[in-house]
């Protein structure tokens, strides 16, 4: 979180805003979107990845078109925080597929869990099988998404 920032000049940012749009651009196709030729433009976008500003490249995937009709928001307390156990914990959650996501937070909780599940039920067999059976859970507390308002992995870029 503490990365160095990099310098994006205007092209950059061009690039960067047409990848966030669509992730399979051919190179050609970034190129003319960006108005350079190929080759540099293939070499800003790999300048860009060992960088670090791009991580990498995935698809969207709509979570119910894969039957999960349950987003929950799992905030856990951990009774031991020492280091060794919070990274027991996190090393088990890592391991859980229905788990999106996982943020070491500040406040009342330690941690908040992005988790998915078919329905209800599936979550309360989910949830008792396996986050209050993770290493050092004291609490959890569960909300579950109504409606999703607002969902992108992508920061917005910053103004030059």
């Amino acid at each position: 979180m503490n990365a160095p920032k990099v310098r994006l000049d205007r092209t950059d940012r061009k690039i960067l805003e047409a990848l966030q749009e669509d992730a399979r651009l051919s190179s050609a196709e970034l190129a003319e979107r960006v108005a350079l030729t190929t080759s540099p433009c293939w070499r800003r976008v790999k300048r860009l990845e060992e960088q670090g500003v791009i991580t990498g490249y995935q698809a969207k995937v709509d979570p119910g078109r894969l039957g999960y009709q349950v987003t929950a928001l799992v905030h856990v307390s951990l009774d031991l925080k020492g280091a060794k156990h919070v990274q027991a914990f996190e090393r088990a959650v890592a391991g859980i597929p229905q788990v999106l996501s996982c943020y070491r937070v500040s406040g009342r909780y330690d941690h908040q869990l992005t988790v998915v599940a078919e329905d209800l039920a599936a979550y309360g067999v989910f949830a008792e099988a396996n986050i209050n059976s993770l290493p050092y859970v004291k609490e959890i507390y569960t909300s579950f998404v109504l409606r999703e308002v607002k969902s992108t992995s992508n920061p917005p870029l910053p103004a030059m």
